[in-house]
């Protein structure tokens, strides 16, 4: 029978589905993480009665047909790119992006990632980096003798050196947008990583045309709605359940039609 097959895909997309949810779960309190959410599509068709076909000598033609499908199977793993909030942390070194735009990092290889989480810190030479210690581009150096950083929402960096009253810039913030940015590969460690499917960075400064804001002083927290969460992994548990009981009560029809004397 088909049922059981089809009953195991099931099973199979749900299981996945559970997954996706629980690593949003997971991460409902990472800075700047993104959700995820699968998306399925049905499998081939099998055509016992093709639609459109000829079903007698006067030329009438079969108005539906009959299709049976062979289950289902996950088509994506999209990322919702919906703007978290925003939490006040009063940090100096803390940047939140309010709109569009990821902070560019320089990893140890030499290349480019990009992220949302703006929970950034000093080097030893003074070099603002992310918290495993990976410069943010473009590199933006604090001196030792600064009493005060300020960060404006063009994100341009200001700081008010010892004796001094008067504000000095060191340096520009700049954000990166892309054309398709749920294309982006996620890398883990809240980086991610251009692909042939985001399409190229194109970087600006915050607060121009397609760029967000930064807001000092503040963190984007996840856009992940707890409760929202747990009522779709109540529905993936049913699902999975459901599916199960058809593989069950396919193999109680089989096991019936094998003791027909």
């Amino acid at each position: 029978m088909r049922s059981l097959a089809i009953g195991a895909t099931g099973m199979i997309a749900q299981q996945l589905n559970v997954e996706t949810i629980s690593n949003n779960i997971a991460n409902s309190t990472t800075t700047g993480y993104k959700k995820q959410r699968a998306e399925f599509q049905d499998l081939l068709y099998q055509n016992f009665r093709r639609i459109g076909s000829t079903s007698s000598d006067a030329g009438t033609v079969v108005p539906t047909g009959v299709q049976v499908g062979a289950g289902v199977r996950v088509a994506a793993v999209a990322r919702v790119l919906e703007q978290g909030n925003l939490n006040i942390t009063d940090n100096k070194l803390d940047v939140a992006i309010n709109g569009s735009g990821y902070f560019q990092v320089t990893l140890p290889s030499g290349d480019t990632a990009y992220t949302r989480a703006g929970n950034f810190k000093l080097s030893p030479e003074g070099v603002i980096v992310t918290a495993d210690g990976y410069p943010v581009q473009p590199n933006i150096t604090i001196p030792t003798n600064a009493v005060d950083i300020s960060i404006n929402s063009s994100g341009e960096v200001l700081v008010k050196l010892d004796g001094q009253t008067a504000t000095q810039n060191v340096g520009q913030l700049q954000l990166a947008t892309f054309a398709n940015a749920a294309g982006l590969e996620a890398t883990g460690d809240n980086l991610f990583m251009e692909s042939g499917a985001s399409g190229q960075a194109v970087t600006g400064n915050p607060g121009g045309p397609g760029f967000g804001r930064v807001t000092q002083g503040a963190l984007e927290t996840s856009n992940v709605n707890v409760v929202q969460e747990i009522t779709t992994l109540i529905t993936a548990q049913r699902a999975y359940e459901m599916n199960s009981k058809v593989i069950k009560t396919t193999d109680e029809m089989m096991q019936q039609a094998s003791q027909m004397k």
